[in-house]
Formats: C-alpha cells, sequence, structure tokens
C-alpha cells in the first residue's frame, strides 16, 4: 500500500486548527519560506516537504514517532529498498535526526550561532498606503545563519495589503537587486512611495485580494529596491 504522508499532514494541520496559510507563515518565521501553494502540494501528496521543513513541521505537529503515525514500514525494511540516490537521501536525513536534540537519545552539541548585523529601517514599508523608505534612520540587528547571506538590510511591513504571508509589523529581508522576475515579492520605490508587492510586469499586486493592483503606466518613476528572501 502507497503511504499517502500529505493525507496524514492535512489530519494533522486541521487537529491544531491551523489553515495552510498559516503553516506557510510558521515555517516562513522559523527561517524557511515557503507558500501556502506548496503545503497545498504537500497535503495532496503532489510534492513532498524537504527534510528541514519536514522536521519542524513535525515538532510543531507533536509529532514523536513519525512511522507509526504516518504508517511506515520497519526502517531497514525501506532502507534495502531504496536504490543508491534514495539511501543518500535517507542516510542524509538521519543525519538532521541525529543533530536534533528531540530525536536523540545522545547529548547533542550546541550548534554555533553564526550571527551578523543588518540595518532595519524604523520606516516602515508599506503593504498598504505607502511610506518613504530613503531614510537614515535604522538601528543595527543581530540576525543568525537562518537569514540569507545575501540578505544585507531588513524593514518592517505595515498594513495588511500581504497578509498572509507577511503581516503588521513583520520583519522581513531584503536582498539587493534592480531586477525582479515576474512573482517575485520585492521592495519598491513607486513615485516616492515604498511598497513591499508581488512583481506582476505592468503591475504592482498585494497577496491580499481586498486590496486592487497598482497599474504601472509609462509615467511612473519606479525602482526596485530588492528581493524579499526571508
Amino acid at each position: 500500500m502507497q503511504i499517502q504522508i500529505g493525507k496524514t499532514l492535512a489530519a494533522l494541520r486541521s487537529a491544531k486548527g491551523w489553515t495552510q496559510p498559516q503553516v506557510a507563515e510558521y515555517l516562513t518565521q522559523s527561517g524557511y519560506p515557503v507558500t501556502n501553494k506548496a503545503v497545498s502540494k504537500w497535503e495532496t501528496d503532489s510534492t513532498q516537504p524537504d527534510i528541514e521543513r519536514f522536521l519542524l513541521l513535525l515538532a510543531r505537529y507533536g509529532v514523536h514517532d513519525a512511522p507509526h503515525v504516518f504508517g511506515l514500514t520497519p526502517a531497514y525494511t525501506i532502507f534495502e529498498s531504496l536504490n543508491d540516490t534514495g539511501k543518500k537521501q535517507a542516510l542524509e536525513y538521519i543525519g538532521y535526526l541525529a543533530a536534533d536534540a528531540r530525536y536523540s537519545d545522545r547529548p547533542v552539541k550546541a550548534r554555533i550561532k553564526v550571527s551578523r548585523q543588518i540595518p532595519l529601517y524604523d520606516l516602515p514599508v508599506s503593504a498598504g498606503a505607502g511610506a518613504f523608505l530613503d531614510s537614515d534612520a535604522y538601528e543595527l540587528i543581530d540576525v543568525d545563519e537562518t537569514i540569507p547571506l545575501d540578505a544585507t538590510f531588513a524593514v518592517r511591513v505595515s498594513g495588511d495589503s500581504m497578509q498572509p504571508r507577511f503581516v503588521d509589523a513583520q520583519i522581513i529581508y531584503i536582498k539587493p537587486q534592480q531586477t525582479l522576475e515576474d512573482g517575485e515579492i520585492g521592495i519598491f520605490l513607486l513615485n516616492g512611495e515604498a511598497f513591499c508587492k508581488k512583481f506582476s510586469g505592468n503591475k504592482l499586486v498585494s497577496l491580499n485580494s481586498k486590496y486592487a493592483p497598482i497599474l504601472l503606466s509609462e509615467f511612473d518613476e519606479l525602482r526596485i529596491y530588492g528581493k524579499v528572501v526571508a
């Protein structure tokens, strides 16, 4: 019988009273960004979460005996049925489990946190009405290895137009770049106002459907500050 991991993940989520957007937000806030669509695909067995995200879900759902909960056959039987690539991935997965104090019977050495400082701008990037981003008013904040190294500054979202992925007052991390691919979320300066929006060719789009897209014209002054990476 084929194991349907997605159906079990969906049941565990429902038992906790969570929505798929809340799961996506939790993983993103934990340093492992994911979209609502990806969570949906996991739960329909179209795709599967990677090791790090799967472990975070198990911890959040309170799962301590994954083989039993997911109806898996004994590990040695599964391992021997895998090809070389599958065995390599299984060993990698075991390595993650062994390094996590929640799953290891042996003392786990504390991971050395690698931290650095990046500027967090006091003036919020608007997720609704817009505000100036250019400012010398910022504070340096510590970030660890969960934040991509190419994220060199951070801003706070203001408003609810980028919910459910980004909520009011949430800190988001930006990789400076002057271009974006269609569908990517970035920070824009449009006619003197700064926005956090999804880029869609000739318009800037909010994730909250109650906000209409901002249409761009040849007369607008648009500058891209960078791409949201966490």
